[in-house]
């Protein structure tokens, strides 16, 4: 990767929280860019009294794993921090020193410190930080590329603005999509976004996965056989978009249906997967109805399932919705379904080829459901119809 910063959405809300007493955590999967993000806003800190602490470095482990907090604030001072002033301190990679937590709250309620702090697994830092850092930080949560951000590091000037009412563009169309084509074979990792080759992307989509189940998951679980894990993941991609039946996950790998939907739990919280509920008025037949399952990258679930292209392509729309609002789906007893509910009021059809019928459908639905507004999202150019959002205007 180069020295360039890539502008991502997330940075302007994390940038004004420096003017926060609270602790800013910024955490996601490994390789979303947290590192390169926190360092960029160290940067821009007009204060010299700072620091930054890569925690996979061992002497930095050491030096917060000191049992007398105080000689943490010694040593600092050793590297030329002046306690008497605000301290800026960015600390990367704070899973591997589960201890600190101790420290940074002792340093926090005793010294003028601004902690960044960075982390490659929500569950940690959402359950561990939950009790001994209560109401001292804020988390903010970064994803992998969404389709704005991915035309940003292509250096592709975009237009924002509310896609809900976009009209079909064939000049803009023509001009992105073999952009949003290799965003949905590829996904958002922002290291594979820059590369060139389809050979490298590839290479570095399986080593990212290899490192997320041979150390976050390692990590944090007991599981012990890593093959029939990566088994358990290779079949939840073979069923993006569809609904979840523990039962039938729990026959097919060999485990208890309470471990498959623990580690289903496991792979949600640690950013591999998503799972929508169903929309409705009652609440009792939410809990009943399954849930569905997304990847939150493509490039991901490209490596780990062989899929057809509307499948590929409606697990890129989740992703590319899940930062506009909240995303439910609807489905009737007789199988009909809606793709998506965005904030209870929106319903979205994903077709790859969509069609006046398409959208005919897509209205009578709607009506059932209660839901004021409904567009339909297309993949490619539709012949002599114009009605719908090209996925490509989701940014």
């Amino acid at each position: 990767m180069n020295n360039i910063f890539y502008n991502r959405k997330i940075y302007p809300n994390i940038k004004e929280h420096l003017l926060n007493r609270q602790i800013t955590v910024i955490t996601g999967m490994r390789r979303v860019g947290k590192t390169t993000l926190v360092n960029k806003i160290l940067s821009e800190v007009k204060s010299k009294n700072k620091a930054f602490f890569d925690l996979q470095k061992i002497s930095n482990r050491e030096l917060f794993a000191q049992k007398n907090y105080d000689n943490i604030i010694l040593d600092l001072s050793r590297q030329g921090i002046r306690v008497e002033e605000k301290i800026y301190l960015a600390i990367d990679e704070i899973q591997l020193l589960p201890e600190i937590t101790g420290a940074i709250k002792y340093l926090y309620d005793h010294y003028d410190i601004k902690f960044i702090i960075t982390g490659s697994s929500s569950y940690y830092l959402k359950n561990f930080f939950s009790e001994s850092l209560s109401g001292r930080k804020k988390i903010f949560e970064l994803y992998p590329l969404d389709f704005g951000e991915f035309l940003e590091f292509k250096q592709i000037k975009w237009r924002a603005g509310g896609f809900l009412s976009a009209k079909f563009s064939s000049t803009e169309y023509e001009r992105l999509r073999n952009f949003y084509e290799e965003y949905l074979e590829f996904g958002g990792f922002p290291e594979v976004v820059l590369l060139s080759a389809e050979k490298e992307k590839r290479d570095l989509l399986s080593d990212i996965i290899s490192s997320y189940l041979n150390i976050d998951i390692k990590n944090l679980s007991d599981f012990r056989d890593s093959q029939n894990l990566y088994n358990l993941i290779k079949m939840l991609a073979a069923r993006a978009g569809a609904k979840l039946d523990y039962s039938k996950l729990a026959s097919l790998s060999g485990l208890s249906r309470p471990t498959v939907m623990n580690y289903l739990n496991l792979f949600e919280k640690t950013y591999l997967i998503s799972r929508v509920p169903v929309y409705t008025k009652n609440i009792d037949r939410e809990i009943v109805k399954a849930q569905k399952i997304y990847f939150n990258d493509n490039g991901f679930l490209n490596i780990l399932a062989d899929l057809s292209g509307g499948a590929k392509f409606e697990n890129a729309v989740f992703n590319q919705l899940k930062s506009k609002g909240e995303v439910r789906y609807y489905s009737l007893k007789n199988g009909r379904e809606i793709d998506f509910v965005l904030d209870k009021k929106t319903a979205l059809e994903t077709k790859e080829n969509p069609t006046k019928a398409d959208l005919k459908n897509l209205a009578e639905l709607s009506k059932t459901a209660g839901l004021p507004e409904y567009r339909l999202i297309g993949r490619h150019q539709a012949a002599k119809f114009a009605d719908y959002i090209w996925g490509g205007e989701i940014k």
